[in-house]
């Protein structure tokens, strides 16, 4: 049996009570008692029942602007009030029936802007970073994938990106429970991975990908995992998944609106439909009987949230790369899919990308890859494994969408080119073009 160590669990407690103290607003839900924490006891990993680990991972959308309607949870969408620079109050709003948001602006996500939001703990500043696009929110009946799932699956709401940073930080910290950057830099990375740590034991692992990869950032070094995403439907439909595999869907139609990431201007419709692709492809696969699915968003995208992220240890890597605080990032929304999950239930244990690493590790043995991983709380915490005859997972009726182009005038293209904005969403571009010069396939 598993359990995790004292000193780990006062760490955990000692900082989920400075969480609280920060707090941006009154609070639903404080800080889970000791035994929440602690979660059951955890089976022999080698016979727990888990043989496959699939991470499908979004862009850039947080947990009240997506699930602040959720019961039970510590959400909050409509009522709240926020300050422009001018001083100018603007309420949240609910965007739909605008589910791309082409007229604003994309909300600022960057290490600097990130903390004009948190402002100090009172997660207040998203009209000093940003237009009123930050503060408006999706319902439950916006959301054909998400407002069914997550009620039916374990959601988190105390799930938290990794880094207060953008997407770069945030998905290297999914793969290897750290960063050596704070920025999207284009810089080929050098640190191990999660990945290496499954080539050391001779499990296999596999990374599919739309349009471009993001492991391309480790230049060739991991073209032999990498594969199409009809790859991985064509695995998933004969039973044949690895032991780990990472997911992720296109990235270069950002700018025009047309992708399916739910990174602004895309459709979240779209994005709805792509997650529903990977949960019933999973769900139908044979071997689904031993499969844990974890749809997670790499980070807030600069879209308003109540609660203030709590500090980190920070690993060599981040302190070079020049993370003074190690603060979280906002939370994201977060589903935990699998014969294990249970059903309709909200986690109020803090969580972060570096807890699916925590899960991979516990169960195949391998070592952390970093102070964060290690002192992450495990994500198998949240499962059941005395199910007997788990009911069998829902299928969803969600509709294909693709988004409309959003309208770009020579103007904008200047201007994006020009500014912080610009620049983050220049970067898969300039990533696929390094991906290529190594190896990688469009």
């Amino acid at each position: 049996m598993s359990l995790i160590s004292r000193r780990r669990f006062l760490t955990t407690a000692a900082t989920a009570a400075g969480g609280v103290a920060l707090g941006c607003s009154d609070r639903s839900i404080l800080a889970p008692p000791r035994a929440q924490l602690i979660g059951d006891l955890l089976p022999d990993p080698a016979t727990c029942g888990i043989e496959h680990v699939i991470v499908f991972m979004m862009e850039n959308r947080s947990f009240d602007h997506f699930l602040g309607w959720l019961p039970g949870a510590d959400g909050k969408q409509a009522g709240l009030t926020y300050f422009d620079a001018a001083g100018v109050p603007h309420s949240t709003f609910p965007l739909a029936p605008d589910f791309q948001g082409c007229g604003y602006g994309d909300p600022d996500h960057s290490y600097a802007g990130g903390r004009v939001e948190y402002n100090g703990g009172a997660c207040d500043g998203w009209l000093r970073a940003n237009d009123v696009f930050s503060i408006g929110y999706y319902r439950q009946e916006d959301l054909p994938f998400l407002g069914r799932a997550v009620p039916d699956w374990t959601s988190f709401d105390q799930y938290f990106c990794a880094i207060l940073g953008p997407t770069f930080p945030n998905r290297i910290y999914q793969h290897a429970g750290q960063t050596d950057r704070i920025q999207n830099s284009l810089e080929i990375s050098q640190l191990p991975t999660i990945w290496d740590r499954l080539a050391a034991r001779g499990l296999q692992g596999r990374y599919y990908y739309a349009d471009l990869p993001f492991l391309g950032l480790w230049g060739a070094k991991y073209l032999p995992i990498g594969r199409p995403i009809d790859a991985f439907y064509a695995d998933c439909a004969t039973g044949a998944l690895p032991h780990v595999a990472f997911v992720d869907g296109s990235f270069l139609q950002e700018l025009t609106g047309t992708g399916a990431d739910d990174h602004p201007y895309g459709d979240v419709r779209a994005g709805e439909a792509m997650m529903n692709r990977i949960y019933a492809a999973v769900t139908h696969s044979p071997a689904w009987s031993g499969t844990v699915l974890v749809i997670n968003f790499d980070e807030w995208g600069g879209f308003f949230d109540h609660v203030p992220p709590a500090v980190a240890p920070i690993p060599p890597a981040d302190e070079a790369a020049g993370n003074v605080d190690g603060r979280r990032g906002f939370r994201t929304p977060t589903l935990l899919i699998s014969p294990f999950a249970r059903r309709a239930r909200t986690s109020h244990v803090l969580y972060d990308h570096t807890s699916v690493l925590r899960m991979i590790e516990w169960r195949w043995g391998l070592d952390p890859l970093s102070v964060r991983d290690a002192t992450a709380n495990n994500l198998a915490h949240e499962l059941h494994f005395n199910l007997i005859d788990p009911a069998p997972p829902p299928a969803y009726s969600v509709p294909d969408v693709v988004g409309a182009p959003c309208p770009v005038r020579p103007t904008d293209i200047v201007a994006l080119a020009a500014s912080r904005r610009g620049a983050s969403r220049a970067h898969w571009g300039e990533l696929g073009a390094i991906a290529q010069r190594y190896g990688w396939s469009a």
